[in-house]
């Protein structure tokens, strides 16, 4: 992954109209926190933060930024968008260093669905969770984590307990197994096998025997 770097002015007054003013400057007001130091208000240029979202390589990773020719390691914890145009309104920051412990959310890569034997045989690919929240080194963020669903059957599941997660990258989540994903069967099957009779009467929706006995009640 590359790093991000990030050029920053400190910004004096804090405040909603401060914040306001930034904004009509073409800047983007933000804050750095965390670590042995108060908070401290910073504005970014808009432009130069929009690339830094695109390159894929700024939420929730290692950035650096520069003010006055010192420069320093964060971690970009929120960024706040406006809910009609998407444009970044604010961005929190959190000191770190390499070795500092975080956790942070990770996105999945699925592979393996071309072997699949529930996929190839009709299943469906059911993504309950597209991102898996770890504790790591900030230096050691991984880009994305690898999902593989090559081995799994209809009816299979897979939990957080059962990924391969990279060396050195733990689950956040410890007092449960949250699933990743499933596979199940699609509705054309199913509705071929209630054609087919090979549903247990015990399986038919409450509502269509109910209908069922109101005609026969008729």
């Amino acid at each position: 992954m590359s790093e991000v770097n990030l050029n920053v002015e400190v910004r004096d007054e804090s405040g909603t109209g401060s914040a306001r003013a930034a904004r009509r400057a073409g800047l983007v007001p933000g804050v750095i926190y965390g670590g042995d130091l108060p908070p401290v208000g910073i504005t970014i240029k808009y432009n130069e933060l929009l690339k830094a979202i695109n390159s894929g390589n700024f939420i929730g990773s290692m950035v650096q930024i520069t003010h006055s020719g010192s420069s320093q390691k964060v971690l970009t914890k929120d960024i706040q968008f406006h809910p009609v145009s998407d444009m970044a309104m604010h961005v929190d920051l959190y000191r770190v260093n390499a070795d500092s412990k975080i956790e942070v959310e990770v996105s999945i890569s699925i592979v393996g669905e071309e072997d699949s034997p529930g996929l190839k045989g009709g299943g469906s690919l059911n993504v309950v969770r597209h991102s898996i929240e770890v504790a790591c080194a900030a230096g050691n963020i991984p880009d994305e984590i690898t999902v593989d669903v090559s081995a799994l059957e209809i009816g299979d599941s897979l939990h957080i307990s059962e990924i391969n997660l990279p060396k050195g990258v733990k689950s956040a989540i410890t007092d449960r197994d949250p699933t990743i994903l499933t596979v199940i069967a699609s509705r054309a099957a199913v509705e071929e096998d209630a054609e087919e009779g090979d549903v247990d009467p015990g399986e038919v929706p409450a509502t269509a025997q109910t209908e069922g006995d109101e005609s026969g009640d008729a």
